[in-house]
């Protein structure tokens, strides 16, 4: 796309050590702009960002897509950041319709658009150094079997999958609550479909609080269960049976068995936190969310040995009020 030639990601930024790097998602950051939320993610001392293609973020869509591509990857250098690209922008394709068009859809255009999207991301993907695109199937439309949902899906990610091949990115699917690909057993049925691609081309993005969602296993099994695939992580606060993402501490999650799980598993992607509904306390939750985590990753050594110390469990978060309308 912009003929400057992928990137290498950077190396382990050694405010984090040699363990796991963390992250914060630019779709919780969407009242800041990108350059401003870059900055607000370096200064706190994040490794990198969780950037989604969006109208207001690297809108993948409007014209000078190169150029804009290149000031973000020099941003990207300055900072010292690394990245990974998301693509869950609700409205970026279709904006009377959330997610829309879906890999899904009945009309073979509107897949098509999908698809080309998902391209145009593994383009910016290689363009930025990124570990690896995101996406995720889309909902089961109405009247639609699931055997042809999967045939649908399977065929749409062929032509990413060449492209991801073609670039060198790895793309990482993401289970994800209401949708035909909702689960881990989901995930390894979509590898079926494929004929079992290579691990490095087909990935997983593992969102934590999805896992305490709906998974059977515990959070910590499903890192474990999901380490071969693992090539994305998002992460935050949930309740079992409710979708809803939360900061830290307002769900049911023990993360320091969750961090000692990815760190065991030699996991080297971003950890990202996930918060698309808290953009409007963006700022004061990027500041929290990664305290949070480094007193968590402080906790790890007890549990990964099984003897909790008294106080290390870090505090839950406070949530900042939203002053308006988010």
């Amino acid at each position: 796309m912009s003929g400057t030639g992928p990137r290498h990601p950077h190396p382990v930024d050694a405010r984090q050590g040699d363990g796991l790097r963390f992250g914060y998602g630019t779709n919780g950051l969407t009242d800041l702009r990108l350059d401003d939320a870059l900055d607000l993610l370096a200064d706190l001392g994040y490794a990198g960002v969780g950037l989604t293609l969006d109208h207001m973020h690297l809108d993948p869509l409007a014209p000078d897509l190169a150029s804009r591509t290149r000031h973000v990857a020099r941003r990207l250098d300055r900072l010292g950041l690394t990245v990974t690209i998301e693509t869950g922008a609700r409205y970026v394709l279709d904006p009377r319709r959330k997610h829309g068009p879906s890999l899904l859809d009945p009309d073979p255009q509107r897949r098509a658009e999908r698809s080309r999207l998902l391209i145009r991301a593994v383009q910016v993907a290689a363009d930025l150094g990124a570990h690896a695109v995101h996406c995720f199937s889309g909902i089961t439309p109405a009247g639609t079997s699931d055997d042809v949902a999967w045939r649908r899906l399977a065929d749409a990610l062929g032509p990413v999958l060449d492209a991801a091949s073609g670039a060198g990115v790895p793309l990482a699917v993401e289970p994800e609550p209401g949708h035909l690909l909702s689960s881990l057993a989901d995930f390894h049925h979509l590898r079926h479909e494929l004929d079992d691609p290579d691990p490095d081309l087909l990935g997983l993005t593992l969102d934590i609080g999805h896992c305490q969602c709906l998974e059977p296993l515990p959070p910590a099994d499903c890192v474990r269960a999901a380490a071969p695939w693992l090539r994305h992580v998002q992460i935050e606060d949930m309740r079992r049976g409710v979708h809803e993402h939360l900061p830290f501490g307002d769900g049911e999650i023990d993360f320091p068995p969750v961090l000692a799980a990815l760190a065991a598993a030699d996991y080297r992607g971003l950890t990202v936190v996930e918060l698309p509904r808290h953009s409007h306390a963006g700022p004061e939750l990027a500041t929290r969310s990664i305290d949070f985590l480094r007193r968590a990753q402080a906790a790890v050594p007890a549990a990964a040995t099984g003897r909790p110390q008294p106080g290390s469990a870090p505090a839950p978060l406070p949530v900042p009020a939203e002053g308006g309308t988010p």
